[in-house]
């Protein structure tokens, strides 16, 4: 998929929250650019974050309340494990955010803790072309993105 801008991304989160039935699980693998917090922004605006989403980087996890379509609370959680060597509680603290049921947690550079995440997540693959445009690609869980 190619994504041209900024407002793209953002669609296509925000596409997505919509047909989200939580829990679910995001891991975007991309460089430093690629739009992995645009696309985090969208999803939150998706799914009825009133808040500004701003990328984990520094505090490694963020998290924003929802109502699910179902009217019950959801909470989105957004981990960047970038700037970690070791997870070490971070991994404790993404295992007990899994198994809420009414989570849908997004996780960039998450290398050392791609154990933790179930085989139903959804990967998203970010990459910066020369045009500035992205291109997406995603894993075999998320053949119904090709439609949006």
């Amino acid at each position: 998929m190619q994504i041209a801008n900024e407002s793209e991304m953002i669609a296509l989160g925000r596409s997505l929250a919509k047909q989200l039935n939580p829990p679910a699980v995001f891991e975007l693998i991309g460089d430093v650019g690629t739009g992995k917090t645009t696309f985090t922004r969208g999803l939150a605006e998706g799914l009825g974050v009133s808040e500004p989403v701003t990328s984990p980087s520094f505090t490694i996890s963020k998290r924003y309340d929802f109502q699910t379509p179902g009217g019950t609370n959801g909470e989105l959680v957004h981990y960047d494990f970038y700037r970690l060597d070791d997870p070490g509680l971070m991994r404790d603290e993404l295992a007990e955010a899994l198994s809420q049921p009414n989570s849908v947690i997004v996780v960039e550079w998450g290398g050392d803790v791609a154990d933790l995440l179930p085989e139903t997540k959804l990967q998203l693959n970010l990459s910066l072309n020369p045009d500035d445009s992205r291109t997406i690609s995603f894993n075999d869980n998320a053949k119904f993105m090709e439609n949006l």
